[in-house]
């Protein structure tokens, strides 16, 4: 299975996602980001997501932002998007119906019903902001995880 999250930039809460997701999936199912604007493409993430994740045992600092492409709407089984902005930006660029019905909010797919299911961006907090998304980034990419093992068993 591959999955794609998505987040404004890349350089934050889709950075986290994916190093997350990586570290509680099977080597078997392939984890990407991206972004909905290509202001940041080729950066690392922000270094307080990096720091974040170290905290935890997470290296998220070889990923480099991207924006979400065409072809991402083919080659990705699920495209998780962060907020409802993102969301709706990312349904916009979608050009049929089987390509939308992979998309969805991360925080609603993984049935964790806080601030409208939208992961709220940290970029203009200090660390505890990025404390508080990787809390619930990881509690979400644990329930996702046993929905995706449980439905691909």
């Amino acid at each position: 299975m591959k999955i794609l999250a998505v987040c404004l930039g890349n350089i934050c809460r889709s950075p986290l996602a994916e190093g997350i997701l990586k570290s509680k999936l099977p080597e078997s199912f392939i984890i990407d980001s991206a972004g909905t604007i290509a202001l940041h493409e080729g950066e690392h993430p922000d270094k307080r997501a990096i720091s974040t994740a170290a905290k935890y045992g997470l290296d998220i600092s070889k990923q480099r932002s991207r924006p979400i492409l065409p072809k991402d709407f083919v080659e990705f089984d699920v495209i998780y998007c962060m907020d409802l902005s993102v969301f709706e930006t990312v349904i916009s660029m979608a050009k049929t119906e089987a390509q939308k019905s992979k998309i969805s909010l991360f925080l609603k797919e993984a049935e964790i019903p806080v601030n409208n299911f939208e992961v709220f961006d940290p970029y203009w907090s200090e660390m505890d902001g990025f404390e508080e998304v990787y809390q619930l980034l990881s509690d979400a990419s644990e329930k996702i995880k046993t929905k995706l093992l449980t439905s691909n068993s």
